[in-house]
């Protein structure tokens, strides 16, 4: 009885799958290469940095909660991880440093120093 298929093609076959199936999960790879890039990274660089900018939050900073109130920091609590935080006029409420979403203007150091000292 005659073989239908030679053995030379059937070897040539299954190294043919193999190499296409490659090509076909290299576009996949590429796929999440680009998506960590564009996607991935910059919203991680943007979490580092806002947990810089929470981490050192000091007096008359504007900072906003995680509740949508936005307040002027009055007093910091370093080891209690409590900050103290004035919403109206002598209305101080305190919040956990981990519920600020955002520093919305930190107080710049040099204005500050210029209004003081202005003789």
């Amino acid at each position: 009885m005659l073989p239908l298929i030679s053995p030379a093609y059937a070897q040539d076959a299954s190294s043919a799958l193999t190499s296409s199936g490659l090509t076909q999960f290299l576009p996949l790879v590429l796929i999440f290469v680009v998506f960590y890039f564009l996607m991935l990274r910059p919203q991680q660089q943007q979490q580092k940095a806002l947990k810089a900018q929470i981490a050192a939050v000091k007096r008359n900073d504007k900072v906003l909660t995680a509740g949508g109130i936005v307040g002027v920091v009055t007093k910091v609590k370093a080891e209690a991880n409590e900050i103290e935080v004035e919403i109206a006029p002598n209305v101080r409420v305190t919040v956990a440093r981990d519920t600020l979403s955002m520093v919305l203007n930190a107080a710049p150091a040099a204005a500050n120093d210029s209004k003081s000292g202005g003789g």
